[in-house]
């Protein structure tokens, strides 16, 4: 069972919604505006939000500004509209929302997108933590010459403003160079191109194989790939 947070300005929608989660054995909380989403998330993360777009306080893609922006965006966040266009659905995946669904929702999209929503989100908190870095020793200066430096730190073993990306496959590792100097939303975006080009390179372009590959439905991955300037057909041929 999980904590589900449905915010709708549309009575009906929160009904139908919270019926459908609930005989999944969900517990849901219902907001039907920004405030009382601010409030519901004030109280504790839901495991999983289902949040509106267009609101009559604040719409949807503000609010989800506003959680990425202190913090608060810690749980998987589903956005739904009848009437949004492909940018702001691409504005809402760049800000952090995992997935869109368009009204009139069809009953098996929001149950496989509420399972893929609760499954990232369990495999975020699986996820091990890095372990601790060990202290730095004391620098030696009693029994050490004038003409010997004091303390040599050990060689550090990866580049200080970048990190090697490793990408396994086709029998052979292809490495990539991410700048930490990158803000970090276009760290973000470069990941996620390299992490697209190498799937739809690995599968000779298919999009039906990579959304399998990926988690993602078809319709979502083209509006990723169209953000991130991917080009399917291109690296289909060369993956070819």
């Amino acid at each position: 069972m999980a904590n589900i947070l449905v915010v709708d300005d549309e009575m009906g929608i929160r009904e139908l919604l919270s019926e459908i989660l609930g005989d999944e054995g969900h517990a849901i909380t219902l907001a039907e505006n920004a405030q009382q989403a601010r409030e519901a998330r004030a109280a504790g993360a839901p495991d999983l939000v289902l949040l509106d777009i267009w609101m009559p306080d604040t719409d949807g893609v503000t609010l989800l500004k506003e959680w990425q922006r202190d913090g608060l965006l810690t749980m998987p966040v589903i956005m739904m509209s009848g009437h949004a266009t492909i940018d702001t659905a691409v504005e809402a995946t760049r800000i952090g929302a995992l997935n869109f669904l368009e009204k009139p929702i069809a009953l098996q999209k929001l149950l496989k997108a509420v399972q893929q929503g609760l499954s990232r989100a369990q495999e975020v908190a699986r996820a091990p933590s890095p372990p601790p870095r060990p202290s730095m020793p004391p620098p030696i200066v009693e029994t050490m010459p004038a003409s010997a430096p004091m303390y040599a730190p050990p060689p550090m073993p990866a580049p200080v403003n970048g990190a090697r990306v490793g990408v396994v496959g086709h029998g052979e590792t292809q490495g990539y160079t991410l700048s930490f100097d990158l803000p970090l939303r276009e760290a973000r975006d470069a990941f996620e191109r390299m992490y697209f080009e190498h799937h739809l390179g690995r599968e000779g372009g298919s999009m039906t194989r990579v959304a399998e590959k990926t988690g993602l439905e078809r319709t979502h991955l083209y509006r990723k790939l169209k953000q991130l300037g991917v080009e399917p057909g291109k690296l289909g041929k060369r993956g070819g």
